[in-house]
């Protein structure tokens, strides 16, 4: 079967590996789409601190089932997504129903060959069938639920002030439930064609440009107040950092995205606003549950999707990805 390994930074390659064979409790999925998200680019440049490389990339994945164990509720044929996150079920943050930081957790894509290839055998409780949805929806369940997940670390609640700093896919994602959840929604970017769309598709309430004059303007959205939630998706620690100003008394302040360094905050600040301050890590299946209920009920716009690209043209085409000219959202590999 055809697969595209990474086998160091910038460098990408179609080989020619053997069929996976089916372990116990294992399902057999032909893969059809491949969402490609940061963490892929991140390792596409080399700039992923928690990988080894040669890695065949893949977690945001849809595809039909080839094959499941007798008894299996899923079927040959069922359009179905996966959850990457293989998480080992037995340890003290599984038991606690947070497979979501397993302390043995396995990454497809990351921390072991994920699903850029033509099929793949997973267990068979990351496999969830995406019945009415397509593949390209199912595809993004992904990177929609850990949105997801960070809204309801966060329990948004209705008419609260919700404030995401960064405007790329994942930021969208959390905009997507937080208005869902009934918040009311402003995006700080220093990309406008990103705000621009956040306001088109989206529906977000306001959104502010990064730079001279973006906390005033925070301010005057708020009244002074400032937010009951922020969301970081920026994946920068100045911004990280920053963010802990936006949030007002009595507010939190979720970190969706990850840098391997310290971050620190004013502790006088903190203290008095009783700042609640949360990380948030991939997803649960509750999140992907709801991600799959609110895509059928039309909650979630395809726009989301700008750029796609067959299997074959990975190689050749993926680091048109990385320009920012290129106005990329979400970029979807077909497998045909």
């Amino acid at each position: 079967m055809l697969a595209i390994s990474c086998d160091s930074p910038g460098t990408l390659t179609a080989v020619d590996k053997d069929m996976p064979s089916r372990g116990d409790g294992e399902v057999l999925v032909r893969v059809r789409r491949i969402g490609v998200c940061g963490t892929d680019l991140h390792i596409f440049t080399g700039n992923q601190p928690y990988l080894s490389y040669p890695r065949i990339m893949g977690h945001e994945l849809s595809g039909t089932m080839e094959e499941a164990p007798q008894g299996s509720t899923l079927a040959k044929g069922d359009v179905v997504t996966i959850i990457p996150y293989i998480s080992c079920g037995h340890c003290s943050a599984c038991l606690k129903g947070k497979s979501n930081c397993c302390r043995n957790i396995g990454v497809l894509g990351v921390h072991r060959d994920g699903g850029m290839a033509e099929y793949l055998s997973v267990p068979q409780q990351f496999v969830l069938k995406a019945e009415g949805l397509s593949l390209d929806q199912a595809a993004m369940t992904e990177f929609l639920a850990i949105g997801a997940h960070a809204v309801r670390r966060a329990k948004v609640e209705k008419g609260q002030n919700v404030l995401i700093v960064g405007g790329g896919p994942i930021g969208m994602a959390v905009a997507v439930f937080a208005k869902l959840d009934g918040g009311r929604v402003t995006v700080i970017d220093g990309r406008t064609d990103r705000l621009d769309f956040c306001k088109k598709h989206l529906g977000v309430d306001e959104t502010v440009q990064l730079g001279d004059g973006d906390k005033d303007r925070l301010s005057e959205i708020t009244g002074g107040d400032f937010f009951d939630a922020v969301f970081d998706a920026t994946g920068n620690s100045k911004a990280m950092e920053r963010g802990f100003s936006f949030v007002g008394h009595g507010g939190t302040y979720v970190l969706v995205s990850i840098v391997s360094s310290d971050i620190t905050f004013n502790d006088p600040e903190f203290h008095k606003r009783e700042t609640t301050l949360l990380g948030s890590r991939n997803a649960t299946i509750e999140d992907f549950e709801r991600v799959i209920a609110a895509q059928r009920s039309g909650g979630v716009p395809d726009a989301l999707i700008t750029h796609r690209m067959t299997l074959t043209e990975v190689p050749e085409k993926f680091s048109g990805l990385l320009d920012p000219a290129a106005g990329v959202v979400k970029g979807m590999v077909e497998v045909q």
